[in-house]
């Protein structure tokens, strides 16, 4: 009876089988869907025609792919996961998983699948060029260069690469190193973008101020009009002594664009050429842009946690920063209630709540406050 039973059984399976593999799928169908984009009635369609469970790894590709197409990652990583069971040798659906990581965000699992392709394969460019991305999202510098300089020796040329690579050898000041990247992808490819955004940033690190000319140049000549082109060029131009050049250049840019640097060297323009007026209306500029506008509450901040720890005289050294900055009326009053209470200066106390007063604060809603420093003038007056 039982080995009746089993032969049904294996019969049954057996039929189930072959079914799935004689299952025929209409191409002319399939490749209409795909032709017009509709990955989401595709991947329906063969849902419907292949029967669970489906063991055939095709038949398995053929819906990771579509349900990739459309949108469907966790179906698509599903599929492939299966397909990764039968044969764990398979690169490509190696790949497709960790692709399909990287889109749903899960970044240890498709670093995972990522080295396990570069434990078989340590020619894959794409795995590396993955793998620096997912360390620079890491902020895992030391990975970062060894995958970028993995990347970078098998493709030299890839400009991606080789432009990453360089800015990171610049920051680090290896500008040889950088340069021998650059030079390598600059030949293969001398009017691409990227490498020449790169070679700019490294020629200005070299102070190579002739050859950031140029390249700036060619980059404006290619539409890349900016800041940071723009900055560098009227820099490298004041540092050629061509002062109207620099200017010129500054002047170009959108006022949204300029920054510190850009007003501090077209004051250092205006002042070789002796307009001493200009120069110091873009100093003063420079200085209101390398100010936070927020320094001020910084310092009240400061002051206020020195006050919790009764370092009172760092306090008020903190609080009277802050008002360089902004003469908040709440900043007077934090200032006359540590006088007045912790330090009990009455002089002084007074005469913060007197600038507390005079700065007009808002009576709706600091009127507690207003009404205690009118109280405290009349008796500390006394």
């Amino acid at each position: 009876m039982k080995s009746t039973l089993y032969l049904l059984i294996f019969c049954l399976s057996s039929i189930s089988t072959f079914s799935q593999q004689t299952i025929k799928v209409d191409d002319a169908l399939l490749l209409d869907y795909y032709q017009n984009q509709r990955f989401a009635e595709a991947a329906d369609y063969l849902k419907q025609t292949y029967t669970e469970p489906i063991t055939n790894t095709k038949a398995l590709g053929q819906l990771a792919y579509t349900s990739n197409m459309a949108g469907r990652l966790a179906d698509a990583e599903s599929y492939y996961q299966r397909i990764y069971n039968i044969d764990s040798t398979n690169m490509p659906v190696l790949y497709s998983l960790g692709g399909l990581n990287m889109r749903r965000g899960n970044i240890a699992k498709a670093e995972m699948y990522y080295k396990r392709i570069i434990a078989r394969d340590t020619t894959n460019f794409m795995v590396y060029k993955q793998l620096a991305q997912i360390s620079h999202d890491k902020n895992d510098i030391t990975s970062y260069i060894f995958y970028l300089q993995k990347a970078n020796r098998l493709n030299p040329a890839e400009p991606d690469i080789a432009s990453d690579l360089s800015d990171i050898y610049v920051n680090m000041k290896f500008n040889g190193q950088a340069e021998k990247v650059l030079s390598a992808a600059i030949t293969a490819d001398p009017e691409n973008i990227i490498l020449l955004n790169s070679l700019m940033k490294l020629q200005y690190a070299q102070k190579k101020w002739p050859e950031t000319i140029n390249t700036c140049l060619k980059l404006v000549d290619y539409g890349n009009q900016s800041g940071q082109v723009l900055t560098k060029l009227g820099v490298a131009y004041y540092n050629i002594k061509n002062y109207d050049c620099s200017i010129s250049t500054f002047m170009e840019m959108d006022e949204v664009a300029r920054n510190e640097t850009s007003y501090y060297y077209t004051a250092l323009g205006y002042k070789a050429l002796k307009d001493q007026n200009m120069a110091i209306f873009y100093l003063q500029k420079a200085i209101t842009e390398g100010i936070s506008p927020n320094t001020g509450a910084y310092y009240g901040e400061i002051a206020d946690s020195n006050e919790k720890l009764f370092r009172y005289k760092k306090a008020v050294t903190a609080y009277q920063k802050s008002l360089q900055f902004d003469e908040t009326p709440m900043i007077y009053y934090s200032l006359a209630n540590l006088y007045d209470t912790n330090l009990k200066d009455k002089k002084s106390a007074i005469k913060y709540y007197k600038k507390y007063l005079a700065g007009k604060p808002p009576v709706d809603k600091q009127k507690s406050f207003v009404d205690y420093s009118k109280s405290r003038v009349a008796v500390l007056n006394r």
